[in-house]
């Protein structure tokens, strides 16, 4: 059986990850309040936001963009949106 974490993101139990996805303290915290479910929609956000915005991950500034961005996508508050980016539930049908 799987273990299970009282995720921040969906406010309900699912499946937890396997192990923390980053060092340190952060990583602990992600491992405790985040399902695998919203880390692997996270990351999928955290790509286009990385090459749509052409982000360089060796400055520091961009990291900590990034690490902005993941705290309010796990905290259900609004992430920049992507350029040209159309969420597929909000196309309607014709």
């Amino acid at each position: 059986m799987s273990n299970t974490v009282f995720c921040k993101k969906f406010q309900k139990e699912m499946e937890a990850l396997d192990r923390a996805p980053l060092p340190g303290a952060k990583g602990q915290e992600i491992l405790q309040n985040v399902s695998k479910q919203a880390w692997q929609e996270w990351q999928q956000l955290q790509t286009m936001m990385i090459n749509e915005k052409q982000l360089n991950l060796m400055q520091p500034e961009s990291r900590k963009y990034v690490m902005e961005q993941m705290d309010k996508f796990f905290n259900n508050e609004a992430t920049d949106k992507l350029a040209g980016y159309v969420d597929p539930d909000e196309i309607k049908e014709l």
